[in-house]
């Protein structure tokens, strides 16, 4: 019996293990071709090894453009979805009406369709409008797949809370604002921030739709797509992918370990 119950978290071990390598592995390969001496094909081992790649794209405007884009893209998204995620969350969860759970359907489903349905239905809608592409558009797209990161959240953290708090505070005389202030939001502000965060994250790198909304500017995912067909300096791209990397995986990180404080705290 014990001997069997090892073989099977052993086999469970060794499984999750090659899936974690077959995820990770080729982002390994990514960060070590951006050290790579040669312009043009992927090698590996590499020829040699140099950091000049990384000065040429610091000298690359182009490069420059299409993060500030992304950043300003991300960032606004953001907000948004942290404004109108937040509202949502608190009217689904203190309201009862008749198609409630539709709302909460709705609410969710820009991040459950495939991408490429998010981007044709946004961009034919732009058209029928008769709204130009810029970068309001870029972030109208973006806000209707972050909203659900935060409303999930806060959401998920408004049922967890007690709601004898909120009751307590409207006995005691406080208006809605202040129990908003000094109750709801100290309780939801780590799920609010972790979902930001996320939102961020998102936002960032996320290439399908912006490419149905963006017109002729060129964020960050849209430049490396781009690029990365060009048979010159590739190693630029794998430069730009590294820096993708670490701005995605950082808010990530964060949002987890504040998530994960958070329920222990509980």
């Amino acid at each position: 019996m014990l001997s069997k119950l090892l073989g099977k978290n052993l086999g469970l071990k060794i499984s999750t293990l090659l899936v974690f390598m077959f995820i990770h592995i080729p982002i390994g390969f990514i960060i070590i071709y951006a050290f790579s001496t040669d312009e043009k094909t992927f090698q590996f081992p590499i020829p040699g090894f140099t950091t000049k790649w990384f000065g040429v794209a610091w000298d690359r405007k182009d490069i420059w453009d299409a993060i500030i884009l992304s950043v300003q893209v991300a960032s606004i998204s953001t907000l948004l979805a942290i404004f109108l995620g937040t509202l949502a969350s608190l009217a689904v969860y203190r309201s009862q009406f008749f198609g409630k759970e539709i709302i909460s359907f709705l609410v969710i489903l820009p991040i459950a369709l495939p991408g490429i349905v998010t981007g044709i239905s946004l961009r034919s809608a732009l058209n029928l409008l008769g709204i130009p592409f810029s970068t309001w558009t870029i972030v109208i797209a973006h806000a209707t797949f972050c909203i659900v990161t935060v409303y999930n959240n806060v959401l998920a953290r408004l049922r967890r809370s007690s709601h004898s708090l909120v009751e307590a505070s409207m006995d005691l005389g406080a208006s809605p604002w202040q129990t908003f202030r000094f109750v709801v939001l100290p309780n939801v502000a780590t799920a609010l921030l972790a979902g930001g965060m996320l939102s961020f994250a998102l936002s960032f790198d996320e290439v399908i739709v912006t490419t149905f909304t963006a017109g002729q500017q060129s964020t960050v995912p849209i430049w490396m797509l781009t690029e990365f067909v060009r048979p010159r300096q590739r190693p630029v791209t794998n430069v730009v992918a590294v820096f993708v990397i670490l701005v995605t995986t950082l808010p990530i990180l964060a949002a987890y370990f504040l998530t994960r404080e958070d329920d222990r705290s509980k």
